[in-house]
């Protein structure tokens, strides 16, 4: 027999709860990073874009717009600011002028993995304060974390 499904009351109330926490996890965790990062950190916008080229090397801005959420135009604000910083390099199609394809720098690597390093250890310290069955609720979690985002986007735009 399935099990039972959760009433409209206790989904408003979780959703209340995760509105709530979540955005506070994110400020909590992104204060304790700007503490020991030695350095400026990056804006979280900035860091965004980073982690994406980190995983797709050579994405176009068009794309990392619509993968983030974001506007071209701010994305492609956001690319001139790392360019001007050395954290990102613009490399032109071969096939195409007008489009520019997006690498990170080295250094851009090495200060991203210091924030993803940093991001882990006081989110792993954290995670020994509480119980085990804390620690196993949120790990049970975080599946259903990435898929409620997934159903957060938004759908594509017709074209």
């Amino acid at each position: 027999m399935p099990a039972p499904r959760a009433s409209a009351q206790d989904l408003d109330r979780v959703a209340a709860a995760l509105a709530e926490c979540l955005p506070a996890l994110n400020r909590a965790l992104d204060r304790r990073i700007a503490q020991d990062f030695g350095r400026p950190k990056p804006p979280e916008g900035q860091l965004a874009l980073l982690r994406f080229v980190a995983q797709q090397e050579g994405v176009t801005v068009r794309e990392a717009a619509h993968a983030l959420l974001m506007r071209p135009n701010n994305v492609s604000a956001l690319v001139s600011q790392l360019t001007e910083q050395g954290l990102l390099e613009r490399r032109q199609d071969t096939g195409d002028k007008r489009i520019a394809h997006l690498h990170l720098t080295s250094r851009s690597r090495r200060e991203l993995a210091e924030v993803q390093r940093l991001e882990g250890a006081h989110i792993a310290h954290a995670l020994q304060a509480l119980t085990e069955g804390e620690q196993g609720a949120l790990g049970s979690a975080v599946g259903a974390l990435t898929s409620l985002t997934r159903h957060l986007r938004p759908a594509p735009a017709a074209e």
